[in-house]
């Protein structure tokens, strides 16, 4: 049995009862649909960065996706259009789209995992999301058996959502299709602390790899760029999504707690502000040397210290949430997948 803790970037999980690679998007259809005919239980994992796998591990089988492969055609005068396998790492990708003069993406620098689970979480950071440059995915539809064409519409993007995410099992996604602009200046920034790093305005440019590098050295200083040895990266990045409250609920958060009205009406707060104002500081352990801890540079990112197991994982996340909603009334959601385990 292949153990799980190799393929997350937790590097925490109990082993698999059977273990596939998919290398082509035909021998992924080919898998899917191979192991739901024959009823058996199923977990797609390709960069692993998303997911918090049980110590019991996955009573099934596992399909790696490391299918690969970019292709590149003419879009709108200015833009490309983009196809790109779910397997391929995602900042592989980013660098390599911004190395061809490819702009769109440079705020979404450094993050870990696959280009394929970029649409499903609607993968966001410093102001941009992936739906942003998104004309349409390849998916298999695991209902009917069948491969379609999802246009962007169809998606059902949100923050940190999508249709896709909101309907588990369901969908596969084969290939993400984009629309880049051909432009060695950035897309406007919309987001102050990325702004001010440049020395631009919100809504203003920049190069393009500038603002690579702005990014890259904003999520290193949080622990947020991979490093096997740094620990502080041993996890899923943001452990809790930002609470999307409405109007009333965020009229009862304390004064100096972050409000970001939203076009529908609600209102999203700082997930990272109500952790450290619930008593939670970078460092946070529930006793000393244990082997679980809130990162020293980020309150957002639970990590593994070196040694750890889902289940110290679970408790600290428990331990954190509780306090939140002890203090703020308020309950915080996790956004890595659990398999095999629930808070």
């Amino acid at each position: 049995m292949q153990s799980l803790a190799a393929l997350t970037t937790l590097r925490v999980g109990g082993p698999a009862r059977s273990l596939r690679t998919a290398t082509s998007a035909n021998e992924l259809v080919e898998a899917v649909t191979a192991m739901d005919g024959a009823d058996e239980r199923l977990l797609l994992v390709a960069g692993g960065s998303n997911l918090l796998v049980a110590d019991e591990g996955f009573d099934g089988t596992v399909v790696r996706v490391a299918t690969s492969g970019i292709h590149v055609e003419q879009a709108d005068p200015g833009f490309v259009r983009v196809r790109i396998a779910a397997g391929e790492p995602w900042d592989v990708f980013v660098t390599s789209a911004l190395a061809q003069g490819w702009s769109g993406l440079e705020a979404l620098s450094g993050i870990p995992g696959s280009t394929g689970a970029t649409p499903i979480q609607n993968v966001g950071a410093y102001g941009a999301e992936v739906s942003q440059v998104i004309e349409s995915l390849e998916v298999l539809d695991r209902t009917r058996a069948e491969v379609v064409s999802m246009p962007a519409r169809a998606a059902g993007f949100s923050y940190r959502g999508s249709a896709l995410k909101r309907d588990p099992g369901r969908w596969v996604v084969l290939t993400v299709t984009m629309r880049l602009a051909v432009d060695a200046m950035s897309a406007p920034i919309g987001y102050a602390e990325l702004a001010g790093r440049l020395g631009v305005g919100i809504g203003e440019r920049a190069p393009a790899g500038e603002v690579r590098q702005a990014v890259l050295a904003l999520r290193r200083g949080k622990g947020m760029v991979l490093d096997e040895g740094d620990h502080d990266t041993w996890s899923a990045g943001s452990f809790f999504t930002n609470p999307i409250l409405s109007a009333a609920q965020a009229e009862l958060l304390p004064a100096g707690a972050p409000r970001f009205a939203q076009a529908d009406g609600s209102v999203k707060t700082s997930a990272a502000w109500l952790i450290s104002h619930a008593g939670f500081d970078k460092g946070f352990a529930l006793a000393p040397g244990a082997p679980a801890s809130l990162s020293t540079k980020h309150v957002l990112a639970l990590t593994n210290r070196g040694g750890a197991r889902a289940q110290d994982l679970l408790d600290l996340a428990r331990a954190v949430r509780a306090g939140v909603r002890d203090h703020f009334g308020i309950v915080l959601e996790n956004e890595p997948v659990l398999v095999g385990c629930a808070l």
